[in-house]
């Protein structure tokens, strides 16, 4: 497990008692820090209490004698309104800092392979974590994906860690140093969280903050920001920048030309594999999240053969355009991962005759980037807070209807798919939408509809249906 060697005999203070703060106490408690914790839920109080963690509300201690916030990345501490114990703290020249920081100061002998992006961090980091595996090295897979940070093993130099990191966690981490880092995109996305796209911006860039002679940045320049952003440090003394891209030719670089990954790193323009026949990792942004992870495992001096057999083998991800079901003629897709338009339109791309769900908690750009993908939308069914402005988006350019909740709107989804019997039929859940209006996370909302659609396919099967959720079994 973790250790916290560089909070060793201090006071410090945990706030949010979710997995990764119960985690970050526990961790900082075994390595002899003197920790007290607070959540704003009663629940998660009474939690800590029977782990025998010291409870107490942040305007009841000494903020002097603290040496570090510990917070969690869904607790803002700046914008829209920081938390009260987070002013407490700048007030009182605290450091507020994430579980990453944690990792960084542990001690840990392994590198840290740090991965973000607006768009498609998960399954990179899922993608690197699997073709690491294959070589037989240890890694922990971790961050924003997965386990807690806090409850890693402490690796040696020949393991690996792969973080997916968030713009809430980057910016919580300030004396972090990743060997690779590596930014995939950058879209507008969390702008209240960080006082507009600036800030956003600026908090994907501190992946590259600590990085100086001897690491490895890893940019897809693909749009306008990332392209900026590569420009802004191609110069930075003995760092190796490494530019990758899904759609353009690049000299010195990686990327993907015809669905081809070319490795041009030696002026070589050496051919790697054709990506058009991935069924788990289909579309253009996929190609974006395989040149990413194979430039990563050629600077960790994986061999092409090797990198290749794995991406081959790699099953794909839960909840991103995850294929749960084929029957009636229809694929059903589980892609509850797309929580905005721009994660939605890589998915519309893949796919034609669409029986389209979406909704939920609409982000700020809701449907933005989707134009050139309705032709391929039969029908769409709209679901929760934001199906009555997704309809009025709609109206006039694709038919829709406002199902309510996930459970109607697939089975009129598939109602409909059988009725007008096309081939190629996809029952598609890609909400451009945050899931708390309904669901607790993306994982529950895509839970609930693989439930959904395995009883709809008991109905049709009249067998048995054994369905998996975390780690029990449930016989419908």
């Amino acid at each position: 497990m973790l250790l916290c060697e560089g909070y060793t005999d201090t006071q410090v203070y945990v706030l949010g008692l979710g997995k990764s703060g119960l985690a970050a106490a526990r961790a900082l408690v075994r390595s002899g820090a003197r920790v007290t914790v607070w959540d704003d839920q009663e629940e998660s109080r009474a939690k800590a209490k029977l782990e025998g963690l010291r409870v107490r509300e942040y305007d009841r201690i000494n903020w002097g004698h603290m040496t570090a916030l510990v917070i969690s990345p869904g607790i803002p501490h700046t914008f829209p309104k920081p938390h009260p114990a987070a002013k407490l703290a700048k007030d009182s020249g605290v450091p507020i800092i994430g579980d990453i920081e944690l990792l960084a100061t542990s001690g840990a002998a392994a590198p840290q392979i740090a991965i973000t992006g607006t768009n498609g961090k998960s399954t990179t980091t899922a993608l690197l974590g699997h073709i690491v595996e294959s070589t037989g090295r240890q890694v922990e897979i971790g961050g924003n994906l997965g386990p807690p940070i806090s409850d890693m093993t402490m690796l040696e130099q020949d393991g690996v860690y792969v973080l997916e990191l968030s713009s809430y966690q980057l910016e919580l981490c300030p004396t972090a140093r990743f060997k690779i880092s590596v930014l995939l995109n950058v879209t507008p996305d969390h702008l209240d969280r960080h006082g507009g796209m600036s800030g956003y911006i600026q908090a994907k860039k501190n992946i590259f903050h600590s990085q100086g002679s001897g690491d490895t940045a890893i940019i897809c320049i693909d749009d306008d920001v990332t392209a900026e952003i590569y420009a802004d440090i191609q110069n930075r003394s003995g760092l190796k920048i490494i530019p990758i891209s899904s759609k353009t030719t690049l000299p010195n670089g990686i990327y993907v030309k015809d669905g081809k990954l070319i490795d041009d790193l030696d002026g070589q323009k050496k051919f790697i594999m054709n990506l058009n026949n991935l069924a788990n990792l289909p579309g253009l942004h996929n190609a974006q999240n395989i040149v990413a992870a194979y430039a990563v495992a050629r600077t960790l001096k994986i061999v092409s053969d090797q990198i290749v057999e794995a991406i081959q083998s790699f099953p794909g991800l839960a909840h991103r355009q995850e294929i749960i079901e084929y029957f009636d003629g229809i694929t059903f897709v589980n892609d509850s991962k797309a929580t905005n338009g721009e994660a939605t339109a890589k998915a519309l791309a893949c796919y034609e005759n669409i029986y389209w769900i979406a909704g939920g908690k609409a982000k700020e750009t809701g449907l933005e980037g989707l134009a050139e993908f309705l032709p391929r939308i039969r029908k769409a069914f709209l679901i929760g807070d934001a199906a009555e402005s997704f309809a009025k988006v709609l109206d006039g350019k694709v038919a829709f209807e406002i199902s309510g909740d996930l459970e109607t709107a697939t089975h009129h989804a598939r109602e409909m798919a059988v009725q007008d019997g096309l081939k190629n039929a996809v029952v598609l859940l890609s909400p451009a939408c945050a899931s708390f209006d309904q669901f607790a996370n993306f994982e529950a909302r895509g839970d609930a509809f693989r439930m959904t659609v395995d009883r709809m396919r008991l109905d049709h099967s009249g067998g048995t249906v054994h369905v998996q959720i975390g780690n029990s079994e449930a016989r419908l």
